[in-house]
């Protein structure tokens, strides 16, 4: 293919028509962020014991303090048990108060809660005790939403945005490809020469790819289950940490604005780091730090909350960086013809560990370092795997699956993000030596 790199040059690389683009992305991600984590204020634990009216048939002018007294057994710190209560018995108030009562049970009549407690869906449902884990499995079920739409709902955006011009020349559809070219460059108030156009041309019939292609390409396969595992790890440690924000210790609130707070610096700050230690290394980097993170985490003992937010922080900052790196490491990594199914596929694979991920927080209940101990062990393998993968930092993008992985040397000056480069590409058993400018 001859002339693409040079047209999209001159329509402007990061113009208005780029910033439109970026903002039409935006937008349903500020509406997302709302509603996908609400949930955690939305059902926030509150002091709660059995409902134990019962005893009021026997004893109808007794206190509130006393009707808790005799129907509820306390804990090891005197506190008055949530989940259980003295089975209630058909003796008289006098029996009661003499002999007490020693037989527990759950609670069977419901829950009372605070008076000054304002509604919640925890207080309208009930999720408390046995039923505590509905409010884990509700979240499942909310990305297994997000998993159904974005196959369902994702088709619109075809529709509402513009097809990529390097997408439709490998496709053969050049007159299309030059119509989104002078679109964009008419909004970016840039003008191409006609006889730049006329240099758009796909020099090769580039074969339709399909997404069989990642199964059947050896080395599209590797690239396809590293990344796709990749992603796994990362949107189970990216979610695992945020959806266990309540059991961090410290306020909620507090703790969600940190967590809010360091993804910031966390997406632009992988920028640079892209640009200076490159795909792999950043990649790969970014999830190990998360992993040991959590593993950190396991051995901290609860009475150390602010310790153990402050790592959780770290590990929300280097999952939400290594979250925006992998969606530009990915796209590099697959060649255009199949880039929208090797990116969604991945995505898809992302979403799949968002369902599981609340799932897993159930393990707690048999030990607290259980799911830590999962997504940070899961995570560390997952960064180890990366460093498996090429790197595509300044390597020209591959737009064909044909042939094998040419193996690129690229030597450039790291601390430009304009930079000029001396690529050797070896394919064939050819070596081809020339001379290019990469644009970060």
């Amino acid at each position: 293919m001859s002339g693409i790199g040079e047209n999209l040059k001159a329509a402007g690389e990061f113009g208005p028509f780029q910033r439109r683009l970026v903002l039409f992305s935006l937008l349903p991600c500020l509406i997302l962020a709302f509603h996908q984590f609400c949930q955690l204020f939305m059902v926030v634990d509150v002091p709660h014991y059995c409902n134990t009216d019962w005893i009021r048939a026997v004893g109808p002018n007794l206190t509130e303090e006393e009707q808790l007294n005799l129907t509820l057994p306390r804990d090891a710190d005197g506190e008055y048990e949530q989940c259980s209560m003295y089975s209630p018995v058909d003796w008289d108030l006098d029996s009661i108060m003499a002999y007490g009562l020693n037989a527990t049970e759950k609670c069977s009549s419901g829950w009372v809660y605070p008076t000054a407690q304002q509604p919640s869906l925890l207080t309208e449902f009930d999720l408390v005790c046995d039923r505590k884990n509905l409010n884990d499995i509700s979240q499942s079920v909310y990305m297994l939403g997000m998993f159904l739409g974005a196959m369902i709902f994702g088709l619109l955006s075809d529709r509402v945005l513009p097809e990529s011009a390097r997408w439709l020349v490998t496709k053969g559809k050049i007159e299309e490809a030059k119509k989104y070219l002078k679109k964009a460059a008419s909004i970016n108030k840039r003008t191409i020469p006609p006889e730049l156009l006329d240099q758009l041309k796909c020099e090769t019939q580039t074969k339709s790819g399909s997404i069989l292609d990642l199964l059947r390409k050896k080395h599209l396969l590797k690239v396809t289950l590293i990344m796709s595992c990749a992603w796994f790890v990362n949107s189970l440690v990216y979610y695992g940490l945020s959806l266990n924000v309540t059991n961090f210790g410290l306020d909620i609130y507090l703790t969600q604005l940190a967590f809010g707070a360091v993804e910031i610096p966390g997406r632009v700050g992988c920028i640079f780091m892209l640009q200076w230690f490159g795909r792999k290394k950043s990649q790969g980097g970014f999830l190990l730090l998360s992993g040991l993170v959590c593993l950190i985490i396991t051995v901290i003992p609860e009475d150390q909350p602010v310790v153990i937010t402050v790592l959780a922080t770290t590990g929300k900052f280097t999952a939400s960086a290594s979250f925006s790196s992998a969606y530009v490491y990915t796209a590099e990594l697959f060649p255009t013809i199949i880039r929208q199914s090797g990116v969604g596929l991945c995505s898809m694979v992302a979403r799949v560990a968002g369902i599981i991920a609340p799932l897993i927080l159930l393990l707690e209940q048999h030990h607290r370092a259980i799911p830590m101990a999962i997504y940070g062990g899961t995570t560390v393998l997952g960064g180890l795997l990366c460093f498996l993968l090429p790197e595509t930092r300044g390597v020209e993008l591959t737009d064909g699956t044909e042939g094998g992985q040419p193996t690129a040397v690229v030597h450039e000056n790291d601390n430009s993000s304009s930079e000029t480069g001396h690529v050797k590409v070896k394919d064939g058993g050819q070596v081809n030596e020339n001379t290019k400018n990469t644009y970060f």
